[in-house]
């Protein structure tokens, strides 16, 4: 036995790995890998508009969020939380794309692509709700079959998304849908997003996955900004003649300019450095 433990030891040694455990003397080689990916699943707020031609060859500024998210996986800021994200490098793969649901995500096949390319110990970051209830337009419709909307289907994909994740070695973390510009009442920015974002949350306690809040980071956030701030710098409502591509100008208080996606960004990034937080000290 004397003989075989020293021998446990040498090799040990030779392999560079330093932990022996277990009885048996078995030696365990620290697995943390030195990049990991982190993907973004979701809809055109978090999609990457770099990705298209027609956005790359003209002035339009829409951008979502995911597009602007590598910066924050990176230097100081990855720094901030190696207690969660336990890599050297991260490789932000947004995957998300505008006018898709949970549901329209995985019947597409874009899921699967995903799936398919998930390794230990990547992150997978789930943010839908701004379609899933559009009744009226079928392929987006969560709940298929289901004339009103009681959130079945939603949970259910979320549920899916969460577990085959899992099945992949990987770490899903959920979001609520980030903030619309409306509705404003008395200076504040309130919930449009109905039952979503606790739906999220449901889901979040049933299977005790990690949580970002964005639906409320981002009504704060743009709260504290003010509304004319806010539909100025941050979503696209643009004047006529600003932009050659957009020469009638344009309203639309769901979609980001640059500055309001890096913004929302950000307070994706602060929701890890909570989560790095609680990993930290041991809690969820």
């Amino acid at each position: 036995m004397r003989i075989y433990l020293l021998i446990s030891i040498i090799m040990a040694l030779l392999t560079g790995c330093s932990e022996l455990v277990d009885k048996k003397d078995i030696c365990v080689k620290d697995t943390a890998r030195k990049t990991i990916t982190v993907w973004l699943i979701g809809d055109s707020t978090m999609a990457d508009y770099s990705k298209f031609p027609r956005h790359k060859e003209s002035d339009n500024p829409i951008t979502g969020w995911g597009q602007v998210f590598q910066q924050f996986m990176e230097g100081d800021y990855l720094k901030e939380i190696k207690d969660f994200v336990k890599a050297d490098q991260v490789v932000v793969d947004d995957r998300a794309i505008g006018g898709r649901t949970t549901r329209s995500f995985f019947e597409e096949g874009r899921w699967r692509q995903v799936y398919n390319s998930l390794q230990p110990g990547d992150i997978v970051m789930i943010q839908f709700g701004h379609n899933d209830a559009a009744i009226k337009i079928p392929e987006r419709y969560a709940n298929r079959g289901i004339p009103e909307f009681v959130d079945l289907g939603y949970r259910e994909y979320l549920r899916l998304y969460v577990s085959q994740t899992r099945e992949k070695g990987g770490i899903p973390i959920l979001l609520t849908p980030v903030a619309r510009n409306y509705l404003w009442k008395d200076g504040i920015l309130t919930n449009v997003h109905g039952k979503f974002p606790d739906s999220v949350k449901m889901v979040v306690e049933e299977m005790d996955a990690l949580l970002i809040d964005l639906n409320q980071l981002s009504m704060d956030s743009f709260t504290s900004k003010g509304k004319e701030y806010v539909n100025e710098k941050y979503f696209m409502n643009l004047p006529p003649g600003k932009f050659k591509s957009i020469p009638d100008g344009l309203k639309d208080n769901t979609h980001f300019q640059t500055e309001g996606a890096i913004e929302v960004a950000r307070l994706v990034y602060s929701g890890l450095k909570e989560i790095a937080k609680k990993q930290k000290k041991g809690t969820h």
